[in-house]
């Protein structure tokens, strides 16, 4: 397996998972990539949403930005990307006691991705335009009466 690192391929994959975005997509079936329960899976997650996540708990982290994942028929930028985790030391102990595995990995950025910032702001100010919307509506309308 070629990797696009200096370091040895053999150490190198051993080392890092792979994790695509259709894995922990909700739009996705198992079929098409999902490799998480549809529960816990998030809408759109990015590449960069996930090496957000990661990296902020404290895992070695990198975004190979021009990689596709091979099931994803959609070219388009937002579902490019792939981010590599470093699970594993040289010398085999775990970098985080709380990840021993990739299935681990992938629950964790599942469950944080819904809580960064940039989600949040789009869902609130989506909620707040909308009821602002509703309330001046209703306004305009006890007005005429």
């Amino acid at each position: 397996k070629y990797c696009s690192a200096d370091i040895s391929c053999a150490s190198f994959c051993g080392r890092f998972i792979c994790i695509y975005p259709a894995y922990l997509n909700n739009k996705k079936t198992i079929a098409e990539g999902r490799r998480i329960p549809i529960s816990k899976a998030v809408e759109n997650p990015t590449a960069t949403e996930i090496q957000d996540v990661c990296s902020a708990v404290g895992l070695n982290v990198f975004l190979e930005k021009n990689k596709m994942y091979s099931r994803e028929w959609n070219r388009d930028v937002q579902y490019r990307g792939r981010v590599r985790v470093q699970l594993k030391q040289e010398d085999g102990s775990l970098c985080l006691v709380q990840f021993p595995s990739r299935k681990s990995v992938m629950l964790y950025a599942a469950e944080m991705i819904p809580k960064l910032k940039t989600r949040t702001q789009k869902t609130g100010g989506g909620d707040q335009s909308l009821q602002q919307g509703e309330g001046s509506k209703k306004g305009k309308g006890k007005k005429k009466k």
